[in-house]
This record gives C-alpha cells, sequence and structure tokens, in this order.
C-alpha cells in the first residue's frame, strides 16, 4: 500500500483523500457498518486471548448484540497488573510498541497500552489526514502541503502518545521536528520549546502541534519583546536576522507591536484538551490561522477531530468501537456502582445531549468497553455546511471534574475560560468547592505587573461564572439560583512562584512529566496543603453587581469596580 507521501507527489489527490480523510464523507450507515465489520474482527482476537477472556468473564461473544449485553464496562484497573507489566503473552495482537499516560497516584505510576502495529498504521494515516485538513480550504485541497513538512515539536515524548503520533507520522511522509525528535528526550520541556522556535527562526516553519499554551506564551513574548533584547538568543545567523527584520517591517506597516504572525506563516495548528477552545481566539490574533481542536486519547489514539470550518467535530470509524452512556444513565453509574448502564451507538444519539464515551480498540487492541472518562456533547446529527453525514461533537468536560452548584456545574473548562475572560494576567490557577459550602475557591497567582486588587479579581471572575451562556434568559436563571443557594466565590492571590517552586518540588522529587503541575480543578489535599502554605489574602464575594444588560445586584463589597474594566 502506498504511503501519504507518495499519493500526494504523484498527484493522486482523491485517493489520497480518501485514504486519509475518508470518513468525512461516510453517511451514517456506511460509518456503523465500519464500525460493526471491525468489531466482529476485534472479537475473533478477544475470543483467543488470555486478556480477553479475563475481560470478558468468560463470555465469548459472537455478535455485536451479544457483545454489549454480555461484555461489563471497564475501567484501567480492569487491566492490572497485566498491562502495568506490559505482559504481551495475554493480548489479543502483539505489539509494535508500547505508550502510557499518566497514572493514579498511590496506584501505579503510568497507564501503560498496548499499540498493535495494524492499528499504528491506521492511526498513522488519520494522523496524516488531520495535518491535510489543518491547511485546506475543502475536500481535495492539497495546495498547502509541502513536500517535507517542518512541525514544531512542543510535546511529551514517546512513550508517552503525543511523542508517538509524532514518530507514526513519519510513516506516511518524511517529517522535520523542530527539534529533530532524537535530541528532545534529554532536554526539559521548556528547553525543547525554546530550540524548536530557535530553529524556526532559521528554518522556517509549517505546522504547529501540541500544547494551544505554548501559542499563547511565545506569542505574548514576541508581543510584548518587540523593541527589546529578549528575542536575542533566537537570532544565531542572518537568515534569523532577515526573518527579524521581516517581521519587525510588517508590524510597522500594521502599527502595532509585532507578532508572531509577522515572523511565519503557518499552514496548520493542530492542538487538543481543554486550553484549545479557551485560547482559540488569542492564537487567531497572534498567529494568524484558527487552531484545528483534535479529540484524542492514549487508550484510542484519535477519537474525532475539527474540519475546515473549525466547528464541531467528526468521529473516526476504523479505530475505536464507540459507544455512548447518556448523562442521566451515567449519574445512576455514579451514584451505584453496580448499576449496569444502557449504552447507544452512534445512529442513536441525539443532538444537544450529553454522553460518557466508552471505546473498544480495534485491530488487536486490548481495550474492551473502555470509559475512558470523557464526556462529550452531540452538538448535530450532521455537518450541513460541509455535507458531512454523521454526528458532530464537542468534548464537554471530563466525567471526574465537575464542581456543582445546582445553578451551575463547573468544569475545567468554563473555570478556565471565566478566569480568561476576566482579562486577569495570571501565571496559573486551580479551583475546588468547599465541602459542605455553597463556595468555589479559586486560587490565582498573578502574573507580573499584576495591578488589580483581590476583590476586583473576584468580582471579575464571578460575573464571568454568572454569564458562562450568552442567552439573557439564563443568565438570569443564574442569578436568582446564586442567590437562593447564597453562592459565594473566594479568591486567594498566592505569592509569586508558587506554582515554581511545586514544579521544582515534584522534579526534585523525581516525579514524572505528567505530575509536575497539580491539577486546576479539585487538587488532592497534600497538593493543596503546598500550594496554600503561604497566601496573601481571600476575599469573598456574593451577589457581585454584574453588568449584565439585563439587570443587576448588590455587591457585599465595598470596591465597585466592574469586571469590564479589567
Amino acid at each position: 500500500m502506498p504511503r501519504a507521501i507518495d499519493l500526494f507527489r504523484e498527484g493522486r489527490d482523491e485517493e489520497l483523500w480518501q485514504m486519509c480523510c475518508g470518513f468525512l464523507k461516510l453517511g451514517i450507515d456506511e460509518f456503523m457498518d465500519i464500525q460493526k465489520r471491525l468489531l466482529l474482527e476485534q472479537l475473533e482476537l478477544l475470543n483467543n486471548s488470555k486478556l480477553g477472556e479475563k475481560i470478558m468473564r468468560g463470555t465469548r461473544p459472537r455478535t455485536v448484540e451479544e457483545f454489549r449485553r454480555l461484555v461489563p464496562l471497564t475501567t484501567y484497573k480492569d487491566y492490572c497488573p497485566e498491562l502495568i507489566e506490559k505482559r504481551e503473552d495475554i493480548l489479543p495482537a502483539k505489539p509494535e510498541s508500547w505508550v502510557h499516560t499518566s497514572g493514579r497516584s498511590g496506584e501505579y505510576p503510568f497507564k501503560w497500552v498496548p499499540m498493535p502495529s495494524d492499528f499504528a498504521l491506521e492511526l498513522s494515516k488519520i494522523l496524516y489526514g488531520v495535518g491535510m485538513i489543518s491547511c485546506a480550504r475543502d475536500w481535495g485541497d492539497t495546495s498547502h502541503i509541502p513536500d517535507t513538512i517542518k512541525i514544531l515539536y512542543s510535546v511529551a515524548p514517546s512513550p508517552y502518545i503525543s511523542g508517538k503520533f509524532a514518530e507514526l507520522l513519519e510513516k506516511q511522509s518524511p517529517i522535520s521536528y523542530l527539534p529533530p525528535l532524537e535530541k528532545v528526550e534529554s532536554q526539559s520541556f521548556e528547553e525543547r520549546v525554546a530550540l524548536g522556535f530557535q530553529q524556526a527562526m532559521t528554518k522556517g516553519l509549517d505546522y504547529f502541534f501540541g500544547l494551544s499554551l505554548v501559542l499563547v506564551k511565545v506569542g505574548d513574548k514576541i508581543y510584548n519583546s518587540s523593541n527589546s533584547a529578549s528575542l536575542l538568543p533566537y537570532l544565531k545567523n542572518p537568515k534569523a536576522l532577515w526573518r527579524l527584520g521581516r517581521g519587525k517591517i510588517r508590524s510597522r506597516l500594521a502599527r502595532r507591536p509585532m507578532l508572531p504572525r509577522d515572523l511565519w506563516s503557518l499552514k496548520g495548528i493542530i492542538g487538543s484538551g481543554v486550553d484549545s477552545l479557551v485560547y482559540k481566539d488569542k492564537i487567531r490574533e497572534y498567529w494568524g490561522r484558527n487552531p484545528l481542536d483534535l479529540y484524542s486519547c492514549t487508550e484510542g489514539g484519535v477519537i474525532a477531530t475539527q474540519t475546515w470550518d473549525y466547528e464541531g467535530m467528526t468521529f473516526v470509524p476504523n479505530l475505536n468501537f464507540l459507544e455512548f452512556i447518556p448523562e442521566d444513565e451515567q449519574l445512576k453509574l455514579e451514584m451505584d456502582r453496580s448499576y449496569k448502564p444502557q449504552t447507544l451507538l452512534l445512529d442513536e444519539v441525539k443532538a444537544g445531549e450529553n454522553y460518557e464515551l466508552v471505546i473498544t480498540n480495534f485491530y488487536g487492541g486490548a481495550m474492551t468497553r473502555l470509559r475512558i472518562g470523557d464526556m462529550v456533547r452531540i452538538q448535530s446529527l450532521r455537518n450541513e455546511k460541509l455535507g458531512i453525514a454523521t454526528p458532530q461533537m464537542v468534548f464537554e468536560r471530563r466525567v471526574d471534574d465537575v464542581i456543582d452548584f445546582v445553578f451551575v456545574r463547573l468544569t475545567e473548562k468554563a473555570i478556565w475560560q471565566a478566569i480568561e475572560n476576566s482579562g486577569i494576567p495570571y501565571t496559573d490557577w486551580f479551583a475546588y468547592k468547599k465541602e459542605g459550602e455553597s463556595v468555589l475557591q479559586v486560587c490565582i497567582e498573578p502574573a507580573d505587573g499584576f495591578r488589580a486588587t483581590p476583590a476586583e479579581v473576584a468580582e471579575a471572575i464571578y460575573g464571568q461564572i454568572i454569564m458562562l451562556d450568552d442567552d439573557a434568559k439564563n443568565v438570569t436563571i443564574r442569578k436568582d439560583f446564586a442567590s437562593f443557594i447564597d453562592f459565594k466565590l473566594e479568591v486567594t492571590l498566592l505569592p509569586r512562584g508558587t506554582f515554581g517552586n511545586y514544579t521544582a518540588r515534584r522534579q526534585a522529587e523525581g516525579a514524572d512529566l505528567a505530575h509536575l503541575k497539580p491539577p486546576h480543578v479539585n487538587p488532592p489535599d497534600k497538593v493543596l496543603s503546598y500550594l496554600l502554605a503561604e497566601t496573601e489574602e481571600i476575599i469573598q464575594v456574593t451577589r457581585a453587581k454584574i453588568s449584565t444588560g439585563i439587570e443587576t445586584t448588590d455587591i457585599d463589597n465595598p470596591d465597585k469596580m466592574k469586571a469590564k474594566h479589567l
């Protein structure tokens, strides 16, 4: 079978798009036919493996219906200790490699997942297709694909799944990573990013794949450093100086400070995770392109991707069998772990509803009816604008990161968006609900140059949380409920360096990369005790005076600074 780059070089564009992005042309019946056919092939492998015998509890389902009725839902614990020990003799298929994600403190350091060779090959095609979509204007467009792709490497190295993605992409095309993959394992994340941008000043840059926050931080640095010496470390040769000079001319003609888009013209930006949505407007402003949101996970590779309209994400049919637990069923399961929730297939979901996602790997993968812990929302049953005839999704939240205040269920994404929208300059943050109280505790380390008072910070974030919905009626309902339950928001300003010190301490303790930063929502007590060891001030806001365009209430706070002034 030809590689993607072979089809591209030979001008076989339609074959290329069908191979890497054919799922965009499927009808729902065709999608389900692929799902069911590959599941039946997977069942043959599971039925003849020791891991399948364990996970399926001795049953040997032969049909899709038997599989869904007889096989229990699983979590990663069900695969322990076999996968932790990387036992290949019990697997449905021999793995080409092993990947891992962060583990669970006190239980296991990593969640190891085997990746069979057939799965890796199919995943490599999808990854190349995502790159095509990120720079395309429409189906079949290959005009912006370079022969050798230069990508900034800003992800964790293999065997993390993000690093594995980088390796798999090379199955389909020659890739020039900045910095090269062979150099990244010995460098810290900060060193890798700095070296990557230094090389990009000389060699240019086609694509970005990784953390959206990295693009924002680099954009901030360039925006605030146009007339300073802070860019000197990137200027090692004449090509870099020429790029900088051209960037300065472009910014002066536009009568604004220099932006990254003055230095590079990216063909595509690919990100994933909560911060992609939070920072998308800022990324577009700085870099001149919308970031393409990719929904992926270690256990299942790529689950869904946005397309060139940058709206909802389209599911990928040929890597995992997809099941959906309706939200009311998921809540029953949370209250009663012995409850057996009903699942739906993609042709049974409803637009506007939330579902917990369940996946079963194809091609001999190990994960079987695995609850990966994500809640997704079906945005629509098709993309009318682009003619995509399968349901469109958006990532809603982690199942376990909800802070419930009745009037609003706050997720990491919602709180992060509220902080970002408030305009408060910050280094990092975390939040949690005080036990037995209607109090959202938000702890923020201010960024350099921070001038607002804690009262202003609390009022600004409170206002953004109340106004999470653009609908005026919903804003009014939220305000009424907030008043009814006496909802409060408390802000703690953390001393400068709090998060940096925490990271340094975790590094000294030998913590893994994924455990260097505290979780944004509901950090464990041990983490809280360290982060809150030295705090400056706590401000409580209740019934804040918010400018909403409908009505206002009084503020229990002498400062009358409006959120919009921050």
